[in-house]
Parts: structure tokens; C-alpha cells; sequence
């Protein structure tokens, strides 16, 4: 179950306590989770700069329980076949599921526990669009919050509108994907008339 309470720069999860997690993410073992800006963002990186201006003031500690912490880890087993860092896999994990701040979500995402079923069943669904081991990392890397994406409702639904509205399929839709992935996670078209979703809409297509 997550709550929240007062911010804090860092918090670790010890086995059988309660883990406070504020929004700067940084691995120390398979049992241990602390969060670190600097760590996950430089001092001299421009992205840590505006994460820090726009985010990390306002962002509340996320509490996670024992249990949400086995959920925690074990949508870390499913990462083992990428060969990431478990400092990389909590990023990714916590961009995807709001536990670090992602400006691609905005105000919108909540924060919630990853279920190793539904990054599983991302991964494969991509494994089935003729995507690699290979190539799942490189979309990883640049759009690291697919695996918070929904499967039914986002991933398969825009997949359906590039095929059949754009005729974009096989290597050029694989291609696309390693291109521009976050076209897998967008849920508006403005047309022109500006919702202030500008990282999810069809707009950037």
C-alpha cells in the first residue's frame, strides 16, 4: 500500500521494514533501495537543473511496504535479460511509475507499484512486433516509460492506428518504434488545438 509524508533528500529500504522513497532514485543492492538525484543526474546536467526546479520541491515521499518492495523486485528479475544495472533498472522502473519525476507525464502520473506481470506482458508484446533483446534496450533508453504505459489501451491501440491509418508496418514500423518510441504511449491528437499534452500527442508524429 503507498502513502506519502514530508519530502526527504534519502531514504533506503532495509528487508522487513518499510522503504520511504523520495523522488531521486539510486540502487545499493537487490534488498536496498534509496533514492539520489545527483546520482541519477549530475550537477552539471541541464536535466538534473530542471528536475530539480520543477520537481523535486514538490514531490512527495512515496512510502512502499514490504510487499510493494517484492513486487519491486521481482519486476527487476524480469529487467535480467537486458543485462542493465540495478541502478539503471530502478530508474527506468521509476520513471515508468512515477517514483522519479519524467516530464514526459506531466502532472498526470500517479504513483504506483510495478506488477511483474504487466512489464512482462509489455516486453513480449514487443518481442512480438519483431523487436530484439537488442532493440528493446535501445527503447528502453530512450523512452523508459513504456513499461508504465497500458498494454491495452495505449501500446496496442496506437500500434493499430499506425497500421491502419498510416499503413506502417514490419521493418518500417520497427524502425519507426527504434526511432521515436514514446509514439508508443500517446493518447491525444490536438489537431492543432492545444491541449497542453504536447509529450503525448500525435502532434510530434
Amino acid at each position: 500500500m503507498l502513502g506519502s509524508s514530508l519530502p526527504s533528500t534519502l531514504f533506503t529500504f532495509d528487508s522487513g521494514t518499510q522503504s520511504r522513497l523520495s523522488p531521486d532514485l539510486e540502487s545499493n543492492s537487490s534488498n536496498s533501495i534509496s533514492f539520489n538525484a545527483k546520482r541519477l543526474f549530475p550537477a552539471k546536467n541541464i536535466a538534473f537543473t530542471k528536475w530539480r526546479t520543477h520537481s523535486a520541491a514538490r514531490t512527495p515521499e512515496t512510502v512502499l511496504t514490504e510487499e510493494d518492495m517484492k513486487k519491486w523486485e521481482a519486476c527487476r528479475q524480469v529487467f535480467s535479460r537486458f543485462e542493465f544495472t540495478k541502478e539503471e533498472e530502478d530508474k527506468i522502473l521509476g520513471k515508468a511509475f512515477g517514483l522519479v519525476h519524467s516530464p514526459y507525464w506531466g502532472e498526470e502520473r500517479e504513483v504506483a507499484v510495478p506488477e511483474q506481470e504487466n512489464v512482462n506482458a509489455i516486453f513480449d508484446y514487443l518481442t512480438g512486433l519483431g523487436l530484439s533483446d537488442e532493440d528493446l534496450i535501445k527503447i528502453l533508453k530512450k523512452f523508459p516509460e513504456v513499461v508504465g504505459c497500458s498494454l491495452e489501451n495505449e501500446l496496442k491501440t496506437n500500434i493499430q492506428i499506425l497500421e491502419k491509418q498510416w499503413s506502417i508496418k514490419g521493418k518500417s514500423l520497427k524502425n519507426l518504434l527504434l526511432r521515436n518510441p514514446k509514439v508508443l504511449g500517446y493518447i491525444i491528437d490536438c489537431k492543432g488545438d492545444c491541449k497542453a499534452l504536447c509529450t503525448r500527442c500525435w502532434v510530434r508524429f
